[in-house]
């Protein structure tokens, strides 16, 4: 699981609370909060 504000590295993470995902493209770009819903916390999943 991880967390709005860390750095997970490069990956989609999909929020735990419904289906967006977010894509970071380097290892130094921090985890959002969730775009759709503003959830905090992701799961990666590619």
């Amino acid at each position: 699981m991880y967390k709005t504000g860390e750095k997970p590295g490069k990956g989609i993470y999909q929020c735990t609370k419904c289906p967006q995902q977010v894509v970071l493209n380097d290892d130094s770009d921090t985890l959002p909060p969730c775009p759709k819903c503003g959830h905090t916390e992701f799961i990666k999943v590619g």
